[in-house]
């Protein structure tokens, strides 16, 4: 079935009612067909959010909403909106952030189909997608747009999730202890998907148990008949079977795993396994991209879909833009996984670049943020890693890569050439005269960091 791409519509007397608000005028029946917090994407229907964020405040541009077409927003309490003071079209609350997470959650209640939630260190969104296209050909399926994942994301995905849906796919995100146990307060899932535990955003943490103990947070949250879906060949996530209420489904290539992958071929262009009797084919590369696969498997085994009914899902089954994609290029091949980066995602790549055959196999590395006080050693590592893996050319961009490129250059028996740039646009110009016909070159780094202008550079 096809996902639909409506939003859930609310009046604004459902609205206030969620809000506690008194409705003014009595039993305004006035639709609300979006939900908002940019100004510059608002739509005619929109509901508008003020949120203060760290270098905007929204209640600059309700004005911009207005003209733009939004029916209302919703601002704080004391906040003056010049030549709108009286309006009966602001809806005032004392904090506009916890009112939109306060409908969202009254939305989701009142919607009341089966939630499936996704977390991880990584392979969050590319793992929601396949569960969102697997259960797609027997259900209609809303879904996360992008990544909006966190605090403000999340309220918005639930909003967007089609009125007709029949279940939700959702991607939870975090950056410090408790954020995942209040999304799932919000999101409520009867489904929780564990991908795996690894070092993004450790910054806020003591350890690398700090972080599985945030990540925990999804399956102690769910409810008293509900399904953990988790990764077997991650110990840390697996140990999350200990917290589940009720059912649990294991999934990977673990001998152990409900869900597992055997009779295993990477290649460069793909990969295949045999699951449960089915042979399954994909374009994703890398064993990370089998194990979103095998997520998805063990997601649609809840809702019994039949494996032999996914072949098909499965081999259409694309990397997303920057997520993966590989192409080739005036014969160079490039792999473009610059959307973001951690050290985890990082080693994995470097191994799917080291599969490739290739005259020169290149990794463009740019810095791995939100690591803290962890940055330097843990780019070193991934420096020792791309070493040891016989990478032929490594080129940094920014900051703590400079420790990454020191890593190669002492390595014991090293033969990897490694190049620094402080910014991507010098790494592109470098690569333009450096590349040849016959290489391979891997693109990937924190958004932040901007590795895609290394890439437009090249102009291939």
């Amino acid at each position: 079935m096809a996902q639909e791409v409506s939003r859930l519509d609310l009046s604004l007397a459902e609205v206030r009612e969620a809000l506690d608000l008194s409705p003014v005028p009595e039993n305004d029946r006035t639709m609300v067909h979006g939900w908002s917090i940019d100004s510059r994407s608002t739509n005619p229907g929109d509901l508008f959010f003020a949120i203060k964020g760290e270098n905007q405040d929204g209640h600059a541009f309700v004005r911009d909403a207005f003209e733009r077409g939004a029916i209302a927003a919703v601002i704080g309490g004391e906040a003056a909106i010049q030549g709108l003071e009286q309006s009966t079209e602001l809806l005032r609350v004392p904090d506009t952030l916890a009112a939109l997470q306060k409908l969202s959650a009254w939305a989701r209640e009142r919607w009341a189909k089966p939630v499936v939630a996704v977390t991880g260190s990584a392979g969050k969104t590319t793992t929601k997608d396949i569960i969102a296209a697997l259960l797609g050909t027997k259900f209609r399926v809303g879904k996360t747009v992008g990544n909006f994942n966190n605090h403000v994301g999340l309220p918005l995905s639930l909003l967007r999730l089609p009125a007709n849906a029949q279940i939700g796919v959702l991607e939870l995100g975090m950056n410090h202890e408790g954020e995942i146990r209040s999304l799932t307060q919000i999101a409520q899932p009867q489904i929780g998907v564990v991908t795996n535990i690894g070092y993004a955003h450790i910054e806020a943490f003591e350890s690398i148990e700090g972080i599985a103990q945030a990540k925990r947070e999804l399956i102690e949250g769910l409810p008293a008949a509900s399904t953990a879906v988790l990764n077997a060949d991650d110990a840390r996530v697996l140990a999350f079977s200990a917290y589940a209420k009720d059912k649990v489904i294991t999934y990977g290539t673990a001998e152990h795993a409900h869900v597992r992958a055997e009779d295993l071929k990477l290649t460069p262009q793909g990969s295949e396994f045999t699951c449960s009797g089915a042979r399954f084919h994909t374009s994703l590369t890398g064993r990370h991209g089998i194990l979103n696969i095998l997520a998805g498997l063990a997601t649609a085994s809840v809702f019994n879909i039949d494996f032999e009914h996914l072949i098909d899902p499965v081999s259409r089954v694309v990397p997303a833009k920057m997520r993966g994609e590989r192409s080739v290029k005036g014969g160079i091949t490039i792999l473009d996984d610059s959307y973001n980066s951690n050290p985890d995602a990082a080693r994995s790549m470097i191994d799917v670049l080291r599969n490739e055959t290739a005259k020169r196999r290149i990794a463009v590395l740019g810095e791995m943020l939100e690591l803290g006080r962890w940055a330097d050693a843990l780019h070193r590592d991934v420096g020792s890693y791309t070493a040891d893996a016989e990478i032929d050319v490594v080129v940094g961009i920014s900051g703590a890569t400079r420790s990454l490129v020191q890593a190669i250059k002492t390595a014991h028996a090293s033969r990897t050439e490694a190049y620094f740039f402080d910014r991507p646009e010098q790494a592109g110009d470098f690569l333009k005269s450096f590349v040849q016909p016959g290489d391979a070159i891997l693109f990937k780094g924190s958004r932040g960091t901007h590795v895609e202008r290394a890439l437009a550079r090249l102009e291939l």
